[in-house]
């Protein structure tokens, strides 16, 4: 018979992983509220340890830049677009 794990969302891993993080209570203590293995407490608390420097990190100029290319590819499509219209309609 196959096992059915649960699914637990994003949200609730942050929540849990942020307190075991902590350090308030036990991750038994942790375990019991939230009905989790503490492996996977453990889990969550390693990746929330690994991804913080993420949430810091100085992406949005990485991300300006990828969308001021693709807007200005799109205001040169456009252009081009314009400038064959005025022609067709010219005739």
């Amino acid at each position: 018979m196959a096992r059915i794990y649960k699914k637990h969302g994003s949200s609730f891993k942050s929540k849990v992983a942020l307190e075991a993080l902590k350090g308030s209570r036990t991750v038994a203590e942790l375990c019991q509220e939230y009905s989790v293995a503490p492996s996977q407490i453990f889990a969550w608390k390693k990746q929330l340890e690994e991804g913080c420097d993420k949430i810091f990190k100085d992406n949005q100029k990485d991300n300006y830049k990828e969308e001021i290319d693709r807007l200005h590819k799109l205001i040169g499509q456009i252009a081009a677009e314009r400038d064959f219209l005025e022609l067709v309609l010219k005739r």
